[in-house]
């Protein structure tokens, strides 16, 4: 019997990488009959394709020898003014010189992490929170603590006893990562009269705010929130995504950073990947800066609005006695806690025999995925982005079936 060669075993760190669940159920969605809502993903009908297909066919034919060269590391000026320009539009102002492209938003979170953290300390996270992020996390050997949140968001003063008690045990807390609009998985948006708070406890804390803001502009009535950025922009690091506001195929994000962190993040940048795609970059470039793009998004709120109204109502015909939902104001996404003694994984086992997936909750907390103590054991998330309404009201007439007879 062979046995791996001993220079061929993996580094500690390689046992924190865990599959998403989300591509976990990726085969099972793809059987006929099957309704996916698990799956966070854009709606692309909204695009103008037929353009988007003559920008790209202009810029290899007429721009070919730069966007299909190597470029900047920290990402071309077209697509950091694209950046600046998307950022405005939530009423964020930032300076091109600011931002540091990156190949999607998750490349710049591990950016961070990397740069911040040393093995064993902290990140603070919602409870729960994007499972992205706990693969980063986990992968570079950083502890989670979740902080409760509750229908406002993540709660200041759950936030300021979790950081004393962790420093009274000696452990080090380097930053807070929160997803405060149209929160992966929850769907809640962190309230108006808390986001101050948050920010405050974290300055006097000694303690950096990532904020990660993918679909901060899918609001369901174009509403935008105030920015952790601009309330506290020396402390403050922001993560943005072209992700869902035009294709997550173009792999482009981005981040701004405080002025000491700007180097070190190109730096380490250029060191995993070089450059992002140029021409990608290129293509944004040209969207953004030359087409009505927000046309497009006016119309995916429109479509996401319909489709999240769907599965309330859906949700409130079929769910069983004593299961409760969020009710989001944008974004992809429904929370759902499930009747006592119901655990996601037997729902998720019955739903599977109905045609119908969801990703269990215990997928979004630092912790074990089965037994009694696993966090998020009785609740799931819902994902309303990619399906009509009507194969939402079917899927959720599938999953109460599910629920009940569990």
């Amino acid at each position: 019997m062979s046995t791996t060669p001993t220079f061929l075993q993996p580094a500690a760190r390689a046992a924190g990488y865990r599959p998403s669940p989300v591509r976990d159920f990726w085969e099972v969605s793809m059987q006929p009959g099957v309704i996916s809502l698990a799956g966070g993903n854009p709606d692309l009908t909204v695009l103008p394709l037929a353009e988007l297909g003559a920008a790209a066919s202009r810029i290899v034919t007429e721009r070919g020898m730069e966007a299909l060269q190597y470029g900047s590391g920290t990402g071309t000026q077209g697509a950091r003014d694209a950046v600046v320009r998307v950022m405005a539009a939530e009423g964020i102002p930032v300076d091109a010189d600011s931002v540091q492209i990156t190949a999607g938003s998750q490349m710049a979170l591990e950016l961070v992490i990397k740069l911040l953290c040393d093995p064993g300390d902290v990140i603070l996270a919602e409870g729960p929170t994007y499972v992205g992020a706990l693969g980063v996390f986990a992968g570079l050997q950083v502890e989670v603590e979740h902080v409760a949140m509750d229908q406002d968001g993540l709660r200041p003063d759950a936030l300021e006893e979790t950081i004393a008690r962790l420093r009274s045990q000696g452990r080090t807390v380097k930053a807070l990562y929160t997803i405060p609009n149209f929160h992966n998985p929850t769907g809640i948006t962190l309230s108006a009269e808390r986001r101050p708070r948050v920010v405050e406890v974290c300055r006097r804390a000694g303690v950096p705010i990532i904020e990660d803001n993918p679909y901060g502009l899918l609001s369901f009535d174009g509403e935008v929130q105030q920015s952790m950025q601009q309330l506290d922009p020396e402390n403050v690091i922001y993560l943005g995504s072209f992700s869902k506001i035009v294709a997550p195929g173009l792999r482009v994000g981005w981040a701004v950073a405080p002025e000491p962190l700007r180097r070190p993040l190109q730096l380490a940048s250029e060191a995993t990947t070089i450059c992002a795609s140029v021409l990608s970059q290129a293509l944004i470039e040209e969207y953004v800066l030359g087409h009505d793009w927000q046309t497009a998004l006016t119309t995916a709120r429109g479509l996401y609005r319909g489709r999240a109204a769907a599965v309330r109502e859906a949700l409130e015909e079929h769910m069983p006695a004593g299961t409760r939902w969020s009710v989001p104001r944008g974004g992809f996404f429904t929370w759902l806690d499930l009747p006592e003694g119901v655990s996601c994984h037997t729902v998720l086992d019955a739903a599977i025999d109905a045609k119908v997936v969801f990703v269990p909750g215990t997928a979004f907390y630092d912790g074990p995925d089965f037994g009694a103590g696993a966090p998020g054991l009785s609740q799931l998330r819902l994902a309303f982005s990619l399906e009509d309404e009507d194969t939402l009201r079917e899927g959720v007439k599938r999953l109460g079936g599910a629920i009940a007879g569990r």
